[in-house]
């Protein structure tokens, strides 16, 4: 069992940064694929991000490619999600999830496991 704790979500305004962090408490999190998922209220969760086991590959929706880059710390368990140039469309509440045999990394069933997510709020 993989328990995933996120932080570093608050309140920013549009062009502003900020970084999230994925902490994992297993000592397996080198062998487990990251990704982030993303809900806005009345949206269904859609894919942010995903980063392979060794971290030398990662994949990122359209909507944030270009502001937002992906990294993990495998001694730390641990994941971050740098987001830039933020916009009001970015708000949502941001999930961390793993999986230890990713076959889509942009589709959530992919994924066993999940964090209780942080709030990200980008006023205008």
């Amino acid at each position: 069992q993989v328990q995933l704790v996120e932080s570093g979500g608050g309140l920013v305004q549009a062009g502003d940064s900020l970084t999230l962090s994925c902490a994992a408490s297993s000592r397996t999190f080198s062998s487990a694929a990251m990704g982030w998922f993303r809900q806005a209220p009345g949206k269904e969760r859609e894919f942010v991000g995903a980063i392979s086991r060794s971290g030398a590959t990662t994949y990122f929706a359209d909507s944030v490619k270009g502001r937002f880059t992906l990294s993990r710390d495998n001694a730390k368990n641990t994941v971050y999600l740098q987001m830039n140039s933020l916009k009001p469309d970015d708000t949502g509440v941001y999930y961390c999830a793993a999986g230890d045999r990713i076959t889509n990394y942009y589709r959530h069933w992919a994924y066993d496991y999940w964090g209780q997510g942080t709030q990200v709020t980008v006023s205008s």
